[in-house]
């Protein structure tokens, strides 16, 4: 491949000769670090024309609704892997062999229990506590409680450290919901998968057996594939900045949970129960669609189309059958998924939502799932934060990589006051 170059002109008179960096698929970047030396930056409010780093992770190519990990179409992943295989792919850039992913599941599996003071560091938050408050706090206090590898350059450490980040993960998830509700928490099982092993400790009680429903195993394990990493998006890129200071794994991960948190980011499939809720029965459809369609009206509907995907979001087709046999298999007719059901026919078929590529994104579908599943929308966002973590720690591994580590300090455009004399207040 020939090597690119830009030129930048000014009107000015000034000129700079500018190097292109090419990667493997995607668009060419300008490498435009050279331009502080003249007294010039670039402008980019959200960063939406940057690329703030070189990543081997996550490719997205959002026009012809394109998603790969390492190579590999999230739909192939999906359908043909479980979570921890996936992480693994993740984590370690390779699809492990039967050998090296039964040591892995293993390890993981060794490494799920918390440490037993959190359960009483729990009970020092409210019960009507937001999980995601609880999430925040949790995750950011293991630094406490496995201070024993905490040396960021010791690679035995970081790797230790990424493991018990995605075992103890579900773990903690399930306490939040457990100590909302009133219930004791539940120890995990050796002998489930990562996903069957969060139904039993969300679900179960000390009083009866709880048999996890293989159907519904399967759809929460896809609900963490598609949701495993998504390349540079907030919370990924709240990750990699608070690593780039030197701070600890484990602060790194509950400042991606903060980032998610928000309705923006993490909240969309919560956004999209509410709004199905506030529907309320298929007849109301209709004044919503035309609310819709009506530029002049605020209201939006939530789960449809994409930010990044200006096609079909690839997740949805995998989480839209999923979804399907989740409702057969719980055989649950109610309101709220009449109108989800409804509100899918018409998106896939009215011609206003085909033109505008509107169609139902994995939010829409992993909320009704998860609802229909009976985990409460509070904990929608924590479930996301439970399956982006392992994402978060690849991109975290990433950056030791030689030349990737540092610090992040975006410039500014300043437009406030030029100096100006201060007095005393007296004066």
């Amino acid at each position: 491949m020939p090597k690119l170059t830009a030129k930048l002109t000014l009107s000015d008179g000034r000129e700079f000769d500018l190097n292109v960096q090419q990667g493997t698929l995607g668009y060419d970047a300008i490498d435009v670090q050279a331009l502080v030396k003249n007294k010039l930056f670039t402008f980019d409010p959200g960063f939406m024309s940057t690329a703030s780093c070189v990543s081997e992770i996550t490719y997205i190519d959002g026009d012809n609704g394109v998603l790969l990990h390492r190579g590999y179409p999230i739909a192939d992943l999906a359908q043909n892997a479980d979570y921890l295989e996936v992480a693994h792919l993740l984590l370690f850039g390779e699809r492990p062999s039967k050998e090296e992913y039964a040591n892995f599941r293993k390890l993981v599996t060794n490494h799920t229990l918390v440490h037993e003071q959190i359960s009483r560091f729990f009970h020092g938050f409210r019960r009507d506590s937001h999980p995601m408050a609880i999430m925040c706090g949790v995750s950011g206090a293991l630094a406490a409680f496995y201070h024993d590898s905490l040396d960021i350059n010791n690679i035995s450490h970081r790797e230790l450290t990424a493991i018990r980040l995605l075992a103890k993960m579900p773990t903690l998830a399930a306490m939040c919901y457990k100590y909302s509700i009133g219930q004791p928490f539940m120890f995990p099982l050796n002998k489930l998968s990562y996903s069957g092993n969060f139904l039993h400790m969300m679900f179960a009680t000390p009083c009866e057996p709880y048999e996890v429903n293989p159907v519904l195993e399967k759809a929460m394990d896809r609900i963490f594939i598609l949701h495993a990493d998504h390349e540079q998006n907030a919370s990924t890129s709240t990750v990699r900045t608070a690593a780039s200071s030197g701070a600890n794994p484990f602060a790194c991960i509950a400042a991606g949970i903060a980032s998610l948190w928000g309705p923006a980011h993490g909240g969309a499939n919560e956004a999209c129960i509410n709004m199905l809720e506030e529907i309320g029965s298929v007849d109301r459809i209709p004044e919503y669609i035309a609310r819709a369609k009506d530029k002049s009206d605020p209201f939006r509907l939530m789960g449809f189309g994409h930010r990044v995907y200006k096609n079909y979001d690839p997740r949805a087709k995998v989480m839209r059958q999923t979804c399907h046999e989740v409702l057969k298999e719980l055989n649950i007719q109610t309101p709220l998924f009449d109108v989800a059901m409804e509100l899918e026919r018409i998106a896939l078929s009215d011609p206003y939502f085909i033109d505008h590529k509107l169609y139902p994104n994995v939010d829409f579908y992993s909320g009704i799932i998860l609802k229909a599943i009976g985990i409460p929308t509070s904990m929608f966002t924590v479930i996301f934060a439970l399956a982006r973590t392992v994402g978060w720690i690849a991109h975290w591994k990433e950056m030791f990589k030689p030349g990737n580590m540092k610090i992040v300090r975006p410039r500014q455009l300043y437009k406030g006051h030029t100096e100006r004399k201060f007095e005393a207040i007296e004066k």
